[in-house]
């Protein structure tokens, strides 16, 4: 999949401003930014939902706008809105879905009971979806998007809503998905999703992209990490600080007790540093810690990624954006991975 000079507008909004993009099959690509920053637009331009204003894109050699019919027979979509109809039980939607794409009653059901075992959802398969809480729906949502097994999945921001447990059996749920042959485009504000299942990332500030690589890459692109040092004696810290201070030409953080951290560290001064230090006090431990993602975005664009572009004008109606509030897992987290290859079981071993 690739985009090439991507542009889309919505009135004065540039919400994607000349994006190329370059997706290797068979792995979790992640497209990273805060919320207005064009992810979503470059999602639904990729899935023929939108047309871009300029520039191209191509899905497995097809282009979106002239191809999107043999597109949309590669792909499966999970926006940020609710897809799921919510008059419809939970069991009711998933085997609307499948039958939809050709499964055989009987196939259809098993189906879905396949899916809604894996998502935790069987208490309330019976149940009405406009019941459901937000993480209910959200993870009713990814389930219908693992009805027939695509070539290429997007995810808008997947784990929206759901507490920590759920994400990550979410996480397990689309690495099996990848095992299986199946490439997955993600977009998140989440740096820590990001840096757990993306092969690669790009970064995306209003609707440019500023950096792209693998996590690793990255993160050795900002080129300094932190040193963290503890003290036997908090009674050292202040002359700790004076030392580090002088060696490594960084502020000294008293960030506990009796600890200190200095950003932005060049490895090759932290072993003079460190001598020079064990001279004057007693040190109980220390460690190099790389840049984070966050640190990653903060450098390039010089605010976090939880934070919001605000748009010169509202275009319309914001796609996506919904609170969706906490899904409730009662499983336990070691059944999660069982329950990952459950979701990603083929389609045609279920028709």
């Amino acid at each position: 999949m690739e985009t090439v000079g991507v542009v889309k507008s919505f009135g004065a909004t540039k919400a994607v401003d000349g994006l190329d993009l370059a997706v290797p099959a068979g792995a979790v690509y992640g497209v990273l930014g805060p919320n207005g920053a064009g992810k979503t637009t470059t999602l639904r331009i990729l899935a023929t939902l939108l047309a871009p204003d300029a520039g191209s894109a191509r899905v497995f050699g097809h282009d979106v706008v002239r191809d999107a019919n043999r597109v949309r027979e590669r792909i499966s979509l999970t926006g940020q809105f609710a897809s799921v109809d919510n008059d419809l039980t939970g069991v009711e939607n998933l085997v609307l879905l499948a039958r939809l794409h050709g499964y055989r009653p009987a196939a259809a059901r098993e189906r879905a009971r396949d899916l809604l075992e894996a998502f935790d959802l069987v208490e309330a398969a019976e149940r009405p979806a406009r019941g459901y809480s937000g993480g209910m729906r959200r993870r009713l949502d990814v389930a219908a998007g693992l009805i027939v097994r695509p070539q290429l999945m997007f995810l808008d921001e997947p784990t929206t809503g759901l507490d920590p447990r759920s994400r990550n059996e979410v996480w397990d749920i689309i690495r099996a998905t990848v095992e299986r042959g199946t490439t997955v485009l993600l977009t998140t504000q989440y740096l820590e999703e990001a840096d757990q299942l993306a092969q690669r990332v790009a970064v995306i500030d209003h609707g440019k992209l500023v950096a792209e690589g693998t996590p690793g890459e990255l993160k050795a692109s900002v080129g300094r990490g932190s040193l963290r040092i503890e003290l036997r004696d908090p009674a050292d810290v202040p002359e700790a600080s004076r030392i580090l201070v002088g060696a490594l030409g960084a502020p000294a953080e008293n960030t506990g007790r009796a600890e200190l951290t200095v950003r932005g560290t060049d490895p090759r001064s932290v072993a003079r540093a460190l001598g020079e230090l064990t001279q004057t006090v007693e040190v109980d431990d220390f460690s190099m810690d790389r840049p984070s993602l966050d640190e990653v975005f903060l450098a390039l664009t010089g605010r976090p990624a939880t934070s919001e572009v605000p748009p010169a004008r509202k275009p319309g109606r914001k796609q996506g954006g919904r609170d969706a509030g906490p899904g409730r897992r009662d499983t336990r987290a070691d059944r999660s991975k069982s329950r990952a290859d459950t979701a990603a079981t083929t389609t045609e071993e279920t028709r």
